[in-house]
């Protein structure tokens, strides 16, 4: 059992309020909750409790927002529930929502990693690429089976490197600078030379 410490609104949204118990915050929930089930500071409550007053009124709610986070561009999964845990939503609703998103065919970790690939493949390389996959939360096996698939890798390297080199002169100098230029944006090393050779490198270095 635990005790409700605080109940403060939230801040951009005076519908909803946090909960603290034992001093320590606990969950969001909608205010109209609060009030339909007395709750008030000193109530004591289980987490059961709490579980079951997200459920029966803030699942419909998790799920709109949700929706509507991803209206602008696509999201992981992992995306998604970060975005629901900065809300206030317990894990369980943040659960239910994914799985229904999922069943839908609103979150698609797959689809986002191949769509990533396609947009981001035409200026960055595959190792960047691999990372930022990886940090948003695509699984490996998704995010290889994009890569493998992406196109059009050399073409940016080519028009990256171009846009580097214009107005530059062709020395050592700049040829160092724009190999490790290029190796910042995450292309391979190999690929990196032959371009730079294409351009002219190895007679400068």
């Amino acid at each position: 059992m635990s005790e409700i410490t605080r109940i403060s609104p939230q801040k951009g949204d005076k519908t909803r309020c946090n909960i603290e118990t034992d001093g320590r915050f606990c969950c969001g929930m909608k205010l109209e909750t609060v009030v339909r089930n007395r709750l008030h500071v000193g109530s004591v409550v289980t987490r059961e409790e709490l579980v079951r007053l997200q459920l029966e009124s803030e699942k419909a709610t998790a799920f709109d927002k949700a929706l509507s986070h991803i209206s602008a561009s696509m999201k992981t999964e992992r995306e998604i529930r970060s975005f629901l845990v900065r809300k206030g939503y317990l894990e369980e609703v943040c659960d239910d929502v994914v799985e229904k998103m999922k069943a839908n065919g609103f979150l698609d970790d797959g689809a986002y990693a191949a769509a990533y690939c396609e947009s981001a493949g035409k200026r960055k390389g595959r190792r960047l690429i691999e990372a930022e996959l990886r940090r948003r939360g695509v699984p490996d096996d998704e995010i290889a089976d994009a890569i493998g698939q992406m196109s059009g890798e050399e073409e940016g390297l080519r028009r990256a490197l171009e846009k580097y080199l214009k107005n530059k002169p062709n020395d050592r100098k700049t040829f160092a600078k724009a190999y490790a230029y290029l190796l910042s944006r995450g292309y391979e090393s190999d690929m990196v030379r032959a371009a730079l050779s294409e351009c002219g490198a190895e007679e400068e270095t």
